[in-house]
């Protein structure tokens, strides 16, 4: 089943591009995408047409923070009418959990979770995308950070913000935007902050408004509703480098039961199996491609608990040990791997420099 996203998703994708001498228009038509989106954000559009847009505008403008960049133009406003809900939630915690019940109507792809540690929340944030999608996962925990900073303002102070990929040739937006400690090459995406933070309260909820919003959201079509396949395949994202993505406990994340889970599933022709298989084949070529992380480690996050048991899966799935599947895309990649110049936020250029987190 093909995942959709808002148009709204493309918000600010024109004036990022112009302003980085790319045309937006010709970008779009390449896409398969009409440049009317751009005025209709409610309009539903393939969620991976999107992630190949930003790829392509990045590598073309050779700016590294092509999606971070929409991120900072970004508003509340943008969630549509599940913004007027979000504005009135009680707390940041409600609003976050109230934005992961309505997921389904802004990105399918897009999975958030909400985990307590000790005194700390990490908001984990994945894409559920074969395909390479830095751009869209730094846009995803942009607009996740301008989210919270727009509902507490000044008290917003996040621990650190944590991406799976590679640092960029150049970190000079990304320091400006995130104001806090980054990390590259982290074991998960998303942000770390204080559980306090969450938890105080929001001034300008009003309960009325709320229920106002959940009415027009329920007027919403039928055929935007959840889509059980799509709602596992982002639980599976979430939990399988934590090595929790079990069936039991993805359906208790769900809200259901295993044997309901296993019967909806079943109802698509679908199994458990099959699905944890598909993700843990998008992340081994994600994980795998990236040199900065061992095998062992890849394993891991895999959810194998041995380096042999991952090779035996590996093989069998991609027809070769992942030592070799990883020569070959470090051969594919050789012309153009770093160091290599990148732009700042004034388009100069500037050399490599990994971040000290």
């Amino acid at each position: 089943m093909t995942a959709l996203v808002r148009a709204a998703a493309l918000t600010n994708f024109a004036e990022v591009a112009q302003e980085l001498g790319y045309d937006p228009g010709a970008a779009l038509r390449r896409a398969g995408l009409r440049a009317q989106l751009l005025r209709e954000p409610d309009q539903l559009i393939e969620a991976d047409r999107v992630a190949r847009l930003l790829e392509e505008a990045a590598r073309k403008t050779d700016c590294e923070s092509f999606g971070l960049r929409i991120a900072a133009r970004r508003q509340l406003s943008n969630f549509g009418m599940v913004s007027l809900l979000l504005m009135h939630q009680p707390t940041l915690r409600q609003v976050l959990l109230t934005l992961i019940d309505h997921l389904h109507l802004l990105n399918e792809r897009l999975a958030i979770q909400v985990e307590d540690v000790d005194n700390l929340v990490l908001l984990r944030e994945e894409l559920a995308v074969s395909e390479p999608a830095r751009q869209s996962i730094e846009l995803a925990i942009g607009v996740l950070y301008r989210m919270c900073e727009a509902l507490l303002g000044d008290r917003w102070q996040p621990a650190s913000v944590s991406f799976a990929h590679e640092p960029p040739a150049n970190q000079a937006f990304h320091r400006r935007f995130f104001k806090c400690r980054i990390e590259f090459n982290g074991t998960f995406n998303g942000l770390v902050c204080r559980a306090a933070d969450l938890d105080v309260p929001n001034p300008g909820a009003d309960p009325v408004l709320a229920a106002y919003a959940r009415k027009l959201i329920a007027t919403l079509p039928d055929d935007r509703q959840r889509s059980i396949d799509q709602e596992v395949r982002k639980a599976i994202y979430l939990m399988l480098p934590a090595g929790r993505a079990t069936c039991k406990a993805v359906a208790q994340g769900l809200g259901t039961s295993m044997r309901t889970l296993q019967r909806e599933l079943g109802a698509r022709d679908l199994t458990f199996k099959q699905l944890i298989n598909d993700v843990r084949q998008e992340l081994a070529r994600r994980y795998v491609a990236n040199s900065r992380y061992s095998l062992g480690e890849v394993a891991a996050l895999l959810g194998y608990s041995t380096h042999s048991a991952f090779t035996r899966w590996f093989g069998a799935q991609f027809g070769c040990s992942p030592e070799a599947w990883r020569e070959q895309v470090l051969e594919r990649a050789a012309p153009s791997v770093r160091p290599r110049a990148g732009r700042d936020a004034k388009g100069s250029v500037s050399r490599n420099r990994r971040l000290k987190t």
